[in-house]
């Protein structure tokens, strides 16, 4: 079984939204995808980015058609923040998100863990984001964006990946400025990363994934 977190540079760039293109793609080659979101913040009544996930993933997995939200998810909160922040009760356990994880990981052929914000978000006082990829030694895919600024969230990003020795693609969601992006970011990208890779051009862009599902195949 594979698995692969999607992280982003920030909040609001695109996860879910490359998430599910993501559930496009492995189940168009035949692979019974799951997906977990361990945290969403900013839940008042239903979580809206795991809802429309586990929407995407009950349609080519049968194993999760029988599934509710809060199956696929650890923690959800109101309030509309870190979560650290949003925990105001202080009820999360890591150790609770990564049972849950294992559990979902029996039900797929690969699973897709979507986290919230960036790599430097707090779960907890002493835990972020990134110590969740590094507890679960998972390969991640990080989502940047196209605005301007980009470069500057881009690199620290990956600076913070190679860090922790994690194994990792990034791509571009072109979304933001995309008029711009051209001859503000672009020129950047091209001279030091000519294989770099937007999520609008197709995910058989990514050597990466294609190893994903490499990977599967030989299993």
């Amino acid at each position: 079984m594979n698995t692969l977190f999607i992280t982003a540079t920030n909040t609001d760039i695109g996860k879910t939204y490359v998430t599910l293109k993501l559930i496009e793609a492995f189940a168009a080659k035949g692979l019974n995808v799951g997906v977990f979101k361990p945290i969403e913040t900013g839940v008042i009544h239903t979580a809206p980015d795991a809802t429309i996930l586990l929407q995407a993933c009950q349609k080519v997995n049968k194993h999760f058609k029988s599934l509710k939200v809060s199956d696929i998810t650890a923690y959800t909160f109101p309030l509309p923040a870190a979560p650290f922040c949003a925990d105001t009760k202080n009820i999360i356990q890591i150790e609770e998100i990564i049972k849950k994880y294992h559990k979902l990981a029996k039900l797929c052929d690969i699973l897709l863990v979507e986290g919230a914000g960036g790599l430097h978000v707090p779960i907890t006082k002493t835990f972020n984001m990134i110590d969740l990829i590094v507890k679960l030694n998972i390969k991640t895919l990080l989502v940047t964006p196209s605005r301007l600024g980009c470069i500057n969230d881009t690199l620290l990003s990956m600076e913070a990946l190679e860090a922790r020795h994690i194994e990792f693609d990034w791509c571009v969601n072109l979304h933001e400025d995309k008029q711009e992006f051209p001859t503000v970011t672009q020129p950047y990208y091209d001279a030091q990363f000519p294989h770099w890779w937007s999520i609008q051009d197709g995910l058989e862009s990514s050597k990466f994934i294609s190893k994903l599902l490499l990977n599967n195949a030989q299993k």
